[in-house]
């Protein structure tokens, strides 16, 4: 094949939207789907997820800085919205063991709450969170907790 004759195709860098969590509280839209989401304030950032959006609509939260007072927050936007999954927990001081906190329909919860030592919040924790249909927002995630290390799910 000659050089003339190829395909010329252009690749261009993609990036996902960044949203900075420098803020006491931000309520999030569904145009902002597909977003990188930083906790990056030491004194905590409650997050709103958007009501009554589409499903497959999802935000990828990051901790980029440690809580150190308040929590890092993520509340639905309608309390009829339930958050189902699990966060995977290593608890950092005590031989990095390994606990998986469950949240299902039954419980009721509605947030996902990091507090910066037993409940996550810690720099490089992760949670994805995925609008499955009109009531239910799926979580996944991986956090570091130390000292009784508890579950983020939340109730409020």
């Amino acid at each position: 094949m000659q050089r003339g004759s190829e395909l010329n195709v252009d690749y261009v860098s993609a990036k996902r939207r960044v949203i900075s969590g420098n803020v006491a509280t931000d309520t999030l839209n569904e145009n902002e789907s597909g977003s990188v989401v930083l906790f990056d304030r030491a004194a905590g950032t409650v997050y709103t997820l958007p009501a009554a959006c589409l499903p497959g609509t999802y935000f990828d939260f990051y901790v980029s800085v440690t809580a150190t007072s308040n929590a890092h927050k993520i509340i639905t936007g309608a309390g009829t919205e339930l958050m189902v999954g699990q966060i995977l927990n290593c608890d950092t001081d005590t031989s990095d063991a390994v606990a998986i906190w469950k949240s299902l329909v039954a419980a009721g919860n509605v947030a996902v709450s990091m507090n910066g030592t037993t409940k996550g919040g810690v720099k490089g924790d992760y949670i994805r969170v995925t609008k499955l249909d009109a009531t239910t927002w799926g979580v996944n995630g991986q956090i570091n907790g130390n000292g009784t290390v508890e579950t983020p799910f939340a109730t409020s």
